[in-house]
């Protein structure tokens, strides 16, 4: 049993390991989208602590990047809290009734490889744009809700600036750190330069969480919710979430000791706590195969990183959730625009494993679909036609 679960330093520092694409789009929902930061982390350290219990394998919990992506670069005004609650309800079902039917393994075989990189790519464009308007505004700081303009307006030598030009190459300088990893000294950085600078003036620094409540979204909640965030994310999940995490899982760990990570128990596993995170409103989240090799990759080996890493995160959700709003509301807008531009970046540069010209093509395609309208559904849709047409007409480009 207990060779299941190890707690020694190596295994806490692999459970960092994907600490930098979960940090930025949770705070990116959490500041920009007006989620609750105690039911953000909260849910984010139960799910830790349930995969690891359930798989005894180092597996990861990731934001939804589909739907994160999305509701960051459209703004409180498009997608509220209920909205993402909707989402993460639908996406629960879903996920819940292709998972026991077996739909799981049928779809599979359709989400080709060019279809998710085009989406990859996609999302991490609109998230580098989203960064780089958090990067130019001139306001040093951002509060929940506020609306941000969709692109660039401009670029006004600021302070605000200033910071994230900075915080950009100490990122570089430290994105392959071990020791240091970026996105968590990036966070303590700008929470430092937010109290320095008056950021936390007037603020509540009291213990104990924030809100935490039932969510009942309505009619029109879920309307925008399947057709904005929820029918975009489903390729994605299940050739990333489900068939590469699981396919991953047994390269990485051998297939004896990662015999739970079947497909229909990773969509089973998401399905579940997506309909928990959206009775409570959190946010949403999924597995994944970056997120499982980013684990290993630092050290973990057991599924003691994933209930060290859950049980942090559980108790900054009790006991810091109050004093982690006062904090990330007092980051300088630019040092969120850093985060999010190499989250972006990341998910972009996924690209780059895409063999021959047309699978590029159907990729940039979709690509550029999304970036120009901010919905993925019509670039999911022109992307699986084109490529049909390509195949079918036996296409060389």
């Amino acid at each position: 049993m207990m060779e299941n679960f190890r707690f020694t330093r190596v295994e806490f520092a692999g459970s960092l390991g994907d600490l930098g694409t979960l940090i930025p789009l949770a705070v990116g929902l959490i500041v920009i989208n007006g989620l609750s930061s105690s039911v953000v982390l909260l849910l984010v350290g139960i799910f830790y602590i349930s995969a690891g219990i359930y798989f005894k394998i180092p597996v990861p919990v990731q934001p939804l990047k589909v739907v994160s992506a999305i509701a960051i670069a459209l703004g409180p005004k498009i997608v509220t809290p209920e909205v993402l609650a909707a989402s993460a309800l639908l996406f629960g079902i879903i996920l819940i009734a292709i998972s026991i039917t077996g739909i799981v393994d049928f779809l599979g075989r359709f989400f080709t490889k060019p279809i998710i990189r085009g989406i990859q790519l996609g999302l991490g464009l609109i998230l580098v744009s989203k960064a780089l308007v958090l990067i130019t505004i001139p306001q040093l700081f951002i509060s929940p809700g506020m609306i941000l303009p969709r692109f660039i307006q401009g670029i006004p030598l600021s302070q605000n600036l200033i910071f994230g030009i900075v915080g950009f190459f100490l990122a570089l300088i430290l994105i392959n750190s071990k020791r240091y990893p970026a996105a968590l000294v990036i966070i303590i950085a700008g929470a430092a330069i937010g109290l320095f600078m008056g950021g936390t003036r007037g603020m509540s620094f009291s213990p104990g969480p924030t809100e935490i409540r039932l969510f009942f979204p309505n009619k029109t909640n879920f309307i925008t919710a399947f057709f904005l965030l929820v029918i975009p994310q489903i390729p994605l999940t299940i050739g990333n979430a489900v068939i590469s995490t699981g396919d991953t899982a047994q390269s990485l760990f051998g297939v004896k000791k990662a015999k739970k990570t079947t497909y229909k128990a990773l969509g089973m596993s998401m399905g579940i706590f997506n309909i928990i995170v959206g009775a409570f409103g959190g946010m949403p989240m999924c597995h994944g195969a970056g997120g499982m090799a980013a684990h290993y990759r630092f050290g973990a080996r057991t599924a003691g990183s994933n209930i060290m890493i859950g049980l942090i995160f559980v108790v900054l959700a009790l006991l810091f959730g109050k004093a982690s709003v006062s904090l990330l509301t007092s980051i300088p807008a630019s040092v969120l625009g850093v985060l999010l531009l190499f989250a972006g970046l990341e998910l972009a540069l996924l690209v780059r494993d895409l063999k021959n010209i047309n699978d590029y093509f159907i990729s940039l395609l979709i690509a550029g679909i999304a970036v120009a309208t901010t919905n993925m559904s019509y670039a999911f849709i022109a992307g699986i036609s084109v490529k049909y047409v390509i195949d079918t007409m036996k296409i060389e480009l």
